[in-house]
């Protein structure tokens, strides 16, 4: 991908993007992305140690790393605060960070179910309530959730994570109807397996089953992190102004064939 010519979104050089869960898989390759673009990537994460290599990574761009917990209230302003000082007023948010939790549902303790709905849930309406303050300033703004197939499915053994994702697209559909008059488009991305550093990992350990991911999936194999990016670009830009309120899907078919 490094030596094709990049497509040019109309709408992104020069905005400020701020993007969570940014140092590491579908997170890093949409920061690289945007950055390419010639934006001003404020990048938040957990792991600051992940944080400084991915920093480091893409130190030819206009980037930086801030590390903090974006369940925490005063944590995600203070974050916003930083970012608004050293490049400006958040014109795009993308809540990337998530957890997954697979787990029979007997067993899920109060503990972890918290943990999942806080990150998977709670960080994206924290975040987005203080963008929503940035954006409304200027009258402008684009926010996007990541999603998940099992957002608009469900399954055995995944209730908290299918819950929580439910809870994605049903937020980003009551914050597009609510902060369109202020100029503020709300959308959310709902991938399919995608090909990451950690379900190549997850593979090697033979706990997951790659082969049949790509078996059930239409297309026949999983997704590249880069398109995933390619579907936020298009739709952080001029060429998407009239979209908002949606979830879509970047799956390979695999809603379509239905989660067989």
């Amino acid at each position: 991908m490094e030596n094709q010519q990049q497509t040019q979104y109309a709408g992104i050089a020069g905005k400020t993007v701020m993007i969570t869960g940014a140092a590491a898989g579908i997170g890093f390759c949409l920061s690289k992305a945007f950055a390419q673009q010639g934006a001003k990537v404020f990048m938040i994460d957990l792991n600051q140690e992940a944080l400084t290599e991915a920093t480091q990574a893409l130190q030819a761009y206009s980037v930086q790393g801030y590390a903090a917990n974006v369940t925490d209230d005063d944590a995600v302003r203070a974050a916003f605060e930083a970012c608004k000082n050293s490049f400006g007023l958040v014109d795009v948010l993308f809540n990337n960070a998530g957890i997954s939790l697979n787990k029979p549902s007997l067993d899920i303790t109060m503990s972890e179910w918290r943990r999942c709905v806080d990150i998977n849930l709670s960080s994206l309406f924290l975040c987005s309530q203080e963008a929503a303050k940035h954006m409304q300033q200027q009258g402008s703004g684009v926010i996007i959730n990541t999603a998940s197939i099992w957002g608009l499915s469900t399954s055995a053994e995944r209730t908290a994570y299918c819950t929580t994702k439910a809870g994605v697209v049903s937020m980003t559909k009551c914050l597009a109807a609510e902060w369109g008059s202020l100029g503020i488009r709300v959308l959310a991305i709902g991938p399919g397996y995608t090909r990451t550093a950690l379900v190549e990992k997850l593979q090697q350990q033979n706990t997951l089953d790659v082969a049949d991911l790509e078996r059930r999936t239409p297309l026949g194999r999983l997704a590249e992190p880069e398109e995933i990016a390619e579907l936020a670009l298009f739709l952080a830009s001029d060429a998407a102004k009239f979209m908002t309120g949606q979830t879509y899907l970047i799956d390979g078919g695999w809603e379509a064939n239905g989660f067989q």
